[in-house]
């Protein structure tokens, strides 16, 4: 006869079912009410991330002139000058030869348009002029018919560019004081806050800022080595503005998918119009070869070791952050989830059981002594 299932354990399961999937809900609502409200105040948050993204690359410069008696509000000004300056010679090492070369290259594109007509009008396209003449001629109907949304478009580009410096600007502000008073926020925090939070908090503000700091760190060693060899390539084959190129690809790593495809456009696009199509699809497959090695092998291993999540875990997280909120999703789903596994493993450390101790009074044979 088979065995029947048990009524009083069959209603206890789906009691104990029932409660934690009531549980699990509050816990989705409170986490989906939070990231309402902080997109509500984006416009303040924002501007705060990337204030602490800075303040993580700059704070050791910072630290070693406090540790060398230096005053803090002193200290952080000249961190900050310092930034604003080696972000003012990246400008200009991109802009100078860029603009020194600005003939040179006009005169390239136009001669590459050339060629790529008279290819287009080869075999296999077969495309005579009146076909590419009516096609720009239908192009510009086109735009003709829809200047509105045009000057629409070009309103809302000009809106999020003073929208982008007003953030920069305040994010710089906002590194000068993290730099400045940052040591004193856990002491202040500490004081602020009642009970057990007054040490719990406190604890996971400071292993975050070591893993945003090592987030930071590895970041920059993946552009490293995604700069070093694609301008190693770049100026093997001989195309120009190799520096240029080398510096705008380490910068756009720190902006994950679209950073890499920018400026790997760019790289093809100077190629192609100064040393033919041929080096520009060599050099699109060696910017494929490099992007592939840092999204398979040098981010997830670097990042890996630095944030102690495993590979795959980065490549998911970066899938569903660009998924869920575009490229700001993309840049911040690293160190978001990092930021989910400190939490999560202080939380088993402080809901783990002590070890037990081994009573005193056992013998080395394991067997209790009794009490006399």
């Amino acid at each position: 006869m088979p065995d029947m299932l048990s009524s009083g354990k069959t209603r206890a399961a789906l009691a104990t079912s029932a409660r934690v999937s009531v549980e699990l809900l509050l816990v989705f609502a409170t986490v989906a009410v939070a990231l309402w409200g902080l997109a509500r105040m984006w416009s303040v948050v924002w501007p705060v991330i990337i204030a602490l993204f800075l303040t993580t690359l700059t704070w050791p410069m910072t630290r070693a002139l406090r540790r060398r008696g230096w005053p803090s509000a002193l200290a952080a000004l000249l961190v900050t000058l310092l930034f604003l300056l080696a972000i003012l010679g990246i400008v200009a090492l991109i802009a100078v030869p860029v603009a020194s070369q600005s003939g040179e290259l006009s005169d390239g594109v136009v001669e590459g348009i050339k060629k790529m007509r008279e290819w287009a009008a080869g075999p296999p396209l077969n495309i005579g002029d009146d076909q590419i003449t009516t096609a720009l001629d239908t192009a510009a109907a086109r735009v003709q018919g829809s200047v509105g949304s045009l000057v629409n478009t070009v309103a809302t580009g000009v809106a999020t560019t003073l929208s982008g410096l007003v953030t920069a600007i305040l994010a710089v502000f906002l590194m000068f004081f993290f730099l400045k008073d940052g040591p004193r926020f856990l002491p202040w925090l500490a004081r602020q806050l009642p009970g057990r939070l007054a040490k719990d908090v406190p604890v996971l503000a400071e292993r975050a800022w070591d893993t945003l700091g090592a987030f930071m760190r590895s970041q920059a060693l993946v552009g490293l080595l995604d700069a070093v060899f694609i301008g190693l390539g770049l100026w093997i084959l001989d195309v120009p503005l190799v520096l240029p190129l080398t510096v705008l690809t380490f910068v756009s790593a720190f902006v994950p998918i679209v950073g890499a495809v920018f400026a790997g456009f760019v790289a093809c696009l100077i190629a192609l119009v100064s040393n033919g199509p041929t080096d520009a699809l060599i050099v699109l497959a060696i910017i494929l070869v490099v992007q592939q090695l840092e999204g398979n092998v040098f981010q997830p291993m670097i990042q890996s070791r630095g944030l102690g999540l495993h590979g795959a875990v980065i490549l998911l997280a970066v899938t569903l952050g660009g998924s869920l909120a575009g490229i700001v999703g993309s840049l911040l789903a690293v160190p978001v989830t990092a930021l989910i596994a400190v939490i999560w493993n202080y939380l088993r450390e402080q809901l783990t059981d002590p070890p037990q101790e081994p009573e005193a009074d056992k013998s080395q044979t394991g067997v209790a002594v009794p009490e006399m």
